[in-house]
């Protein structure tokens, strides 16, 4: 038909400049004049994924269908497509073994079991994951295709068939972008493995140990493998939810696996200190992370608070630690709940100023840095923080009186150098001074 060929013209045309609209609207035309044409139906099929017209390609597979009384097989492998894309995993997984069941090429055949087995990864199914990829590999072997399977292997634990597979891997082609990306760190967490089988056993023997899953949590993150450290630290925080050893073990690998915003739902933010002191700690895999001390700190006050959760002592200590993480949210909720034990706590009133002092919230910190040094009027740690505080808020005056008690408890280079910052904003210059050359003295 002449117009059919002038459409088909046009078509080719619209296709060298890449107009998908125009694509789109051509191959509807096409279509309705000749609905055997399978070709166009596979285009405006096609183009209207590629351009996330997904309401419309419902409609072209439902209408494509029933123009043929033997449905084409692809138009199973594009609902499956389609359903992926709308997460709709189960109805993915249907449709792409419905499609590999017509039997296509066996290349087609092992990209669809690529894509079942990425829907698998989505879901956390690794032993059908696993399962998947060996039929990817049964179809078409590539190195790639070892590799990703290496990867399914080590979310088993099965780390034998891991290293057996990255070493077919390489040995079928050393220059595969995934081997080149993933060998290096096959060859890091090698150096781990004694110890995670020796955790390994233990753990199959004790399944519900906190202290054996966050520990084997632990080799993963300094291991450099934060998914595996994510699984074991899941799994112990969901059998104590009230661990704080447990919480941050897992922000920290959720924060390693680049997942911020799953951390922040634990109430721990990005800032989570990591290498910059004394509570930081680099592993051999080149990363920095929190420091074994203050994880097992935290574990020992758990287990403390886990025996008397009204232990303010142990809250005030938790929260210290969790404030030297910079995790003042955290910090914050222990020292209100050793409040909420003893409200005439000093120490509980200075870690909450401290904590709120983090947060930027300066004047509620003011107010229970006062009733701290009310409360413990002898505590010069006390007096010059609230000092501090004060000067922050433009109370110059007060700044000074405060500093002044923690010199007289006991005198401090940091309190003199504050004291006189203090006296020469209020004019006192010749204190200011006198205060400078004791602090000369005292250098």
């Amino acid at each position: 038909m002449p117009q059919l060929q002038q459409l088909r013209e046009q078509l080719k045309k619209a296709q060298a400049a890449e107009d998908k609209p125009a694509i789109i609207e051509l191959s509807r035309r096409i279509v309705s004049i000749a609905p055997n044409d399978s070709k166009t139906w596979n285009t405006l099929a096609q183009t209207q994924f590629e351009t996330e017209e997904f309401d419309g390609l419902d409609r072209t597979l439902d209408a494509w269908q029933k123009a043929f009384k033997r449905a084409p097989a692809a138009i199973e492998d594009f609902r499956a497509e389609l359903c992926f894309k709308r997460k709709d995993y189960q109805c993915a997984e249907q449709h792409w073994l419905a499609f590999i069941a017509t039997k296509p090429p066996r290349a087609d055949v092992a990209t669809d079991y690529d894509n079942v087995a990425e829907l698998c990864a989505a879901q956390a199914r690794w032993a059908d994951l696993a399962a998947y990829r060996t039929k990817a590999i049964a179809a078409q072997d590539t190195a790639t295709r070892r590799v990703l399977r290496a990867l399914a292997f080590l979310r088993l634990h099965n780390w034998d068939a891991a290293y057996a597979d990255m070493a077919k891997a390489n040995k079928m082609d050393a220059t595969d972008p995934q081997v080149k990306e993933w060998l290096p760190q096959f060859e890091q967490l090698q150096k781990f493995l004694p110890q995670i089988k020796s955790l390994d056993a233990q753990i199959a023997k004790s399944p519900h140990d906190l202290a054996l899953l966050l520990e084997r949590a632990r080799v993963f993150i300094v291991a450099g493998r934060p998914l595996l450290a994510i699984d074991d630290a899941e799994r112990a925080f969901k059998l104590q939810p009230a661990s704080m050893r447990a919480r941050i073990e897992l922000a920290e690998a959720l924060l390693d696996a680049g997942q911020p915003e799953d951390a922040a739902k634990l109430q721990v933010d990005k800032y989570l200190r990591r290498g910059e002191d004394k509570l930081a700690t680099a592993s051999p895999s080149g990363g920095v992370h929190v420091s074994d001390e203050a994880l097992r700190d935290l574990g020992t006050l758990d287990a403390r608070l886990s025996a008397d959760p009204k232990d303010a002592d142990a809250l005030i200590e938790r929260a210290k630690i969790l404030r030297d993480l910079r995790q003042f949210t955290l910090a914050l909720a222990d020292a209100n709940a050793a409040l909420a034990i003893n409200n005439n706590s000093a120490a509980a009133h200075f870690e909450a100023s401290r904590d709120l002092d983090g947060l930027d919230r300066q004047k509620d910190a003011l107010s229970h840095a006062r009733i701290a040094t009310e409360s413990d009027p002898q505590n010069p740690e006390m007096w010059f923080f609230r000092g501090v505080l004060e000067r922050q808020r433009a109370d110059f005056a007060g700044a000074v009186t405060s500093q002044t008690r923690s010199i007289e408890i006991d005198e401090s280079l940091v309190g003199l150098n504050e004291r006189e910052q203090c006296e020469r904003r209020i004019g006192k210059t010749a204190e200011a001074d006198a205060d400078l050359r004791r602090m000369q003295e005292l250098k």
